[in-house]
Order: structure tokens, then sequence, then C-alpha cells
């Protein structure tokens, strides 16, 4: 559950209730601007959802709130029907086509996660954005300026970055995480994507990256995913070269892996890594 007693500001106006490396819990932003706020990802379920937003208008006051999501994982984007209503929830196009297509089979597939989920996700209701852009879309909060960046596919096929140009924080949903390994969870998910968007986020230039999940970090984040993910794609290949096996190579690049990177978490989607960069590049 989303703690909001524990909402930190990490730079003035720009707050965060961290996960606390809870399982299934996101880091949530909310950013003040003289005229309105923005909330960044909702929680799981109707009650983490509207924990978040009564954190949002506690901040906000009399102000306007928006909604954004970075992607559309139930963890990040399955709270917003509290939010329905007097606020406006606005994402990429790709990540709205996504969450049309896949919310569905999402909320299955996380019931089946444990009870606890599927108590969250028992009364979820999809719910559509108010307003869709492609590409980037810029918000003036008043005195302060949100970029919001469409860079999927990668971790999903709508991936979104909330971006502080003035600040230079970011917030980068599940594209970046602390001491976790990524996750690939679906076809719309692959390393290579995944490497080309980090070169996207490093262009940036951040100082404070926010990831879907862990502690809030520097641009270090960014260069330890993008380490991890060029050395499974490296020896892979290499391992390819020698004709090893699929098999082998994922049992190998796993322990090598796992050695390596000692206290990252999920590790249950090391081997997916590891395929995603087997055979032909996607197109």
């Amino acid at each position: 559950m989303v703690e909001a007693g524990a909402i930190e500001e990490i730079a003035p106006g720009v707050h965060v209730i961290p996960d606390g490396r809870v399982e299934f819990v996101p880091n949530v932003g909310i950013i003040e601007g003289e005229r309105a706020v923005l909330a960044i990802d909702t929680a799981m379920g109707h009650l983490n959802g509207r924990t978040v937003l009564e954190a949002a208008r506690k901040l906000a006051g009399d102000r306007k709130v928006f909604l954004t999501t970075t992607h559309f994982h139930p963890e990040h984007a399955f709270g917003a029907k509290p939010f329905e209503g007097g606020v406006t929830y606005v994402i990429n196009e790709s990540q709205a086509a996504e969450l049309a297509a896949k919310g569905p089979e999402y909320i299955e597939m996380f019931s089946t996660f444990g009870p606890g989920l599927a108590q969250l996700l028992a009364d979820v209701e999809l719910v559509p954005p108010d307003l869709t852009y492609e590409g980037q879309l810029r918000i003036n909060l008043g005195g302060r300026a949100v970029e919001l960046l469409d860079v999927g596919p990668a971790h999903t096929r709508g991936d979104q970055l909330i971006w502080l140009p003035q600040e230079r924080v970011l917030f980068a949903g599940d594209l970046i995480e602390n001491a976790f390994f990524p996750i690939l969870p679906d076809p719309d998910a692959n390393g290579v994507w995944w490497l080309e968007a980090l070169d996207r986020i490093a262009a940036l230039e951040p100082e404070t990256v926010v990831g879907g999940h862990g502690a809030v970090g520097g641009p270090e984040l960014i260069e330890a995913f993008r380490e991890y993910l060029e050395r499974v794609r490296d020896r892979n290949a290499e391992l390819e070269a020698a004709g090893t096996e699929s098999g082998e190579i994922v049992t190998t690049i796993e322990a090598e892996v796992l050695e390596r990177y000692d206290g990252w978490g999920n590790e249950v989607w090391i081997k997916s890594a590891v395929e995603s960069f087997q055979g032909s590049v996607p197109s």
C-alpha cells in the first residue's frame, strides 16, 4: 500500500511518495506549480488511488490537479478511477492504446500473484485518459514547466517520461529502477529498444532520477541499467557465436549476473532479458 505519510520533497515543490522497496508499490510523484499540481502514477487499485489523490489535493489546495502515468501496468495506472471527474488525466497516445488493449488481461494476470493483489484489483475500473498526445507535450503548471515525453517501446509499448527541464528532475517509471533487474513482461518489451530509450534518457542529462521502484538517485541509475543490459547483450552474443545452446546461455548468464549484481531484486526477469537479445534484432 502507498504510505502517503512518508512523502519527501526532493526539490522545491517536487515530491515523492517512496515505494519503500515494497513489491508492487511504485514511487509516486507530485509536482507543484503556481496554478496546478501534477500527480504521477496512481499505484494499484482504488484504495491506493484515493490515497494518492488525497495527497495531491492536500498539496494543491484550491489549485487544479492533473494526473499522468508513466506506463499502463497495474501498480502504476490501475488506481485512476478515484481521479475521474475534476482531475484531468493526460498520457501519451501509445500508452492509452496499450491500456485499452491489454488492461483486462493484466488485471487477470496480476490477480493470480496473490490474494492481496486480487483484493486490490477486484473493484478496478480502467479509466481512459481525458487528453492524449503524440511525441511530447509541455504542461505549464504556473511558473513550472513539465514535459511529457513518449519514449516507448522499451519496458512497455507506451513508456512515458516526466521531465522537469529547469530542475533537471526526471520521473522515469520502470525504464529506470534502483537495484532491481529490468522487467520484460511481454513481446512489446525488448532489451534492444530499452537501450535506445536509455540513450534518450541520458541525453536529457538529469541530475535527479526517480525510477519506478527503489530509492531516488542520480544519473548513476541510468548507467547501472545500461551496463546491465549491455553486459547481457554482449555476453549473449559471445555465447551464441560459440554455438552455445539457448537454454545453456540463459543458465550461464543468470549465474554470472546474480554474482555481479548481488542484492538486486526481480531476479526472475533475468531470463527474459537474455532471451530478448537472442536471435534477430527487432525491427
